[in-house]
């Protein structure tokens, strides 16, 4: 388990958990987000309360440090590599669409080459969504700056930072593949791509899903430059049997605003896809993804063509 090093009050207060709902519901379209700088701050019910609200984002950081269990020993981080994997373990089962992310260090005090592959091994059984990876530097007025040496070469510690990084790359393109190509995703639209790679009458937008992964997507203009995307008038169209070509009048998607959009293809940590309609956070919450047959959906990516 976790080794608590912080005295907690046995009665009384608020925990966490209390404050995040209370965020929570202050508006069922605000997205929540936080993050942890610790792995023992994940106690059951606050990963049952992200699984309850849809408002709470299915996204946690949960720093390691390193997958060797002697080395999170000697960084006095209160927990073994088996802990930290039962955790993840806790965690997927609960929220079973969740992505993790980490911060690793490469090369710490007297890491010998077994504990680095210790961590290149946690990186390729978890398969983070993302990952923060340095070579060590010591750091004043801190353990290992008081009780330990910096003996491992600049050069091992820049070797076994690129094997982590290497290592991360591949395993989240791959995941992304199996994983995310094909699936609808809730969008927060966050305005134009700095670069552009549509053509013609369509701008790249870009966003974030709820799972915190980059996602580009086309947009298509109208003749005064706003954007043009089907709402859910258009998706009850489709559902019931109506045409593309005698869609409900568009309307139009800002930044702020969500939008449904289907993963088409992984880019390492950044997806790609086609947007299908405009909606809310409540809405689509409320929506059974795996019910809309493809052709529908393609029905709605047309009608923005037809514009």
């Amino acid at each position: 388990g976790f080794r608590n090093r912080i005295r907690r009050p046995t009665q009384g207060g608020y925990t966490f958990v209390d404050l995040v709902e209370r965020i929570a519901d202050i508006d069922p379209e605000l997205r929540v987000r936080f993050t942890s700088p610790h792995p023992k701050d994940y106690p059951t019910d606050l990963l049952h309360c992200m699984a309850e609200r849809p408002n709470v984002c299915n996204q946690i950081h949960m720093p390691a440090q390193s997958g060797s269990t002697s080395m999170l020993k000697r960084m006095k981080r209160g927990y073994s590599r088996e802990a930290y994997l039962e955790l993840v373990n806790t965690i997927r089962n609960i929220i079973p669409d969740v992505a993790l992310s980490s911060d690793f260090i490469a090369g710490f005090c007297g890491e010998t080459d077994e504990e680095h592959r210790d961590t290149v091994t946690l990186l390729e059984q978890v398969e983070y969504e993302q990952a923060f990876l340095f070579a060590y530097s010591l750091r004043e007025k801190t353990h290992a700056h008081r009780a330990l040496n910096d003996d491992v070469p600049a050069t091992v510690k820049q070797a076994r930072l690129q094997e982590l990084i290497d290592t991360f790359r591949g395993r989240v393109h791959s995941k992304n593949e199996r994983v995310e190509v094909g699936k609808l995703r809730l969008v927060l639209a966050e305005g134009p791509a700095k670069r552009q790679i549509g053509s013609g009458s369509e701008m790249t937008w870009h966003g974030r899903t709820d799972q915190n992964k980059r996602i580009l997507f086309p947009l298509e203009q109208n003749m005064d430059g706003k954007t043009v995307i089907p709402d859910e008038a258009a998706l009850s169209h489709i559902l019931h049997g109506g045409s593309s070509m005698d869609m409900p009048a568009m309307t139009s998607l800002g930044a702020g605003e969500y939008a449904v959009v289907q993963v088409t293809e992984a880019k390492g940590h950044t997806l790609r896809g086609r947007v299908l309609w405009k909606t809310t956070l409540s809405n689509f919450a409320k929506l059974d993804p795996s019910s809309l047959p493809q052709a529908h959906l393609n029905d709605l990516h047309r009608s923005t063509k037809s514009v």
